[in-house]
């Protein structure tokens, strides 16, 4: 199985049964012919409204479901160590009431904007349904189907692949047309919350990001003009940063932030910046943080040049009680040119980690040595920094973690 990091697609042996589908109506392969075809051990096809789905599941439990005609994986179930059953559903998504191709809201959806010339932009067209070309597993420790379809400029090539700690979804785009052609795209994941006070997101700090609305997509839950507008902070939202005025550019000063308070952010070097030689852009990675359940997502870009990032603020009260955020790797606002017969490639790989929930303050004031060296811990702008780095203590999970030190099990805290 050949891994995304390399951005190589691997190379599979199975001849090709289905071609990408035109733009006229077609009907939908059935789930029992599905199987027939391309049907093993840890890959089933199904059905849900007469709509064909896959379903995956690895040798450890984890799975993910995914919506064939529209590319939408509308589940995603990893493993989790602090569990016995062991299972958490990590993606938000909501089922849609709405009759057509797209049935439900969320998930991890695939955003493609054409741009043919300036000012003339164009989502793909609903008609437009993917269809299974092909699937590959090994040995269901890493489970894989690809996907296909032909837009007006681009031949699609979809691929999403699960591991027993990831998932990874990767795109080729190739221009079959005679100019040369933009895409504006995007890799956009809901992930689910258990609390909007114990939602954060870190390894973005320093990067530059600008107030912008997100694609315009069939897999949104809130709208570009929601996305986008404006609402007053909670109270006493400590580790947040104020958002600034739209078209202004600005740099994320904490090492964590909450994702609390509404927001829309695109994370890009400014245009000032990258008309230089040399410049600074967005990691490759970064890194979700969920208290209330104990789970850390690393989310890993690859051929994109932005990180789109939105929490809903109050408005996630409308859809349930979860809270959930909007991120991933997207060509916003530096747009990726394909000239006619080149490929484009991009990536995102979703790593799953869980943490028992320590209280890591506690074990840090404990441990004078490691508080007097790490100078960077300790609190010199008075009780109002002092209370925003104890509030990143307790968001830091894995980050502290990783640093290997050894853990006290009598501070674990009740779940």
């Amino acid at each position: 199985m050949a891994s995304f990091l390399s951005l190589s697609l691997p190379k599979l042996n199975l001849i090709k049964a289905f071609s990408a589908v035109n733009t006229s109506t077609t009907s939908l392969p059935t789930a029992e012919a599905l199987n027939e075809k391309y049907g093993k051990k840890g890959i089933k096809f199904l059905e849900s409204d007469n709509i064909p789905i896959v379903e995956l599941t690895v040798r450890n439990g984890s799975s993910l479901r995914l919506s064939i005609p529209d590319a939408h994986v509308t589940s995603y179930k990893p493993k989790v160590h602090w569990k016995d059953d062991g299972f958490q559903e990590v993606l938000y998504t909501i089922p849609a009431t709405e009759t057509g191709p797209y049935k439900a809201k969320g998930g991890v959806g695939l955003v493609m904007n054409e741009v043919l010339q300036p000012g003339a932009k164009g989502l793909l067209p609903s008609t437009l349904e993917w269809t299974v070309t092909d699937v590959d597993s090994d040995a269901i420790d890493a489970l894989q189907v690809e996907l296909s379809c032909t837009s007006r400029f681009f031949d699609i090539t979809y691929i999403v692949t699960l591991y027993p700690e990831s998932m990874a979804t990767a795109v080729v785009a190739k221009n079959i047309g005679p100019k040369a052609a933009t895409l504006n795209n995007a890799i956009l994941s809901h992930f689910r919350f258990k609390k909007r006070g114990g939602t954060a997101i870190q390894g973005l700090r320093k990067c530059s990001y600008l107030p912008h609305s997100p694609l315009s997509s069939p897999f949104q839950i809130l709208t570009p003009s929601e996305a986008v507008s404006s609402e007053p902070p909670r109270w006493f939202s400590f580790g947040n940063e104020p958002e600034t005025k739209p078209g202004t550019w600005s740099q994320q000063a904490l090492t964590i932030t909450l994702l609390e308070n509404k927001m829309s952010r695109v994370y890009a070097a400014p245009p000032k910046e990258r008309s230089k030689a040399f410049y600074n852009t967005p990691p490759s990675k970064y890194e979700t943080i969920d208290q209330g359940r104990g789970l850390c997502f690393r989310v890993i870009r690859m051929g994109f040049e932005d990180i789109y990032l939105s929490s809903p603020g109050s408005l996630s009260e409308k859809y349930g009680k979860d809270y959930f955020i909007c991120t991933g790797p997207a060509s916003i606002l530096v747009p990726v040119t394909v000239n006619p017969g080149e490929e484009w490639r991009g990536a995102q790989d979703l790593y799953c980690s869980s943490f028992p929930n320590y209280i890591y303050f506690v074990y840090l004031m404990s441990n004078s040595q490691y508080y007097i060296n790490k100078r960077d811990f300790i609190p010199t702008r008075g009780w109002k920094s002092f209370i925003r780095r104890w509030w990143e203590y307790i968001l830091l999970g894995k980050s502290l973690r990783s640093l290997q030190l050894p853990l006290p099990r009598f501070i674990r805290t009740t779940r």
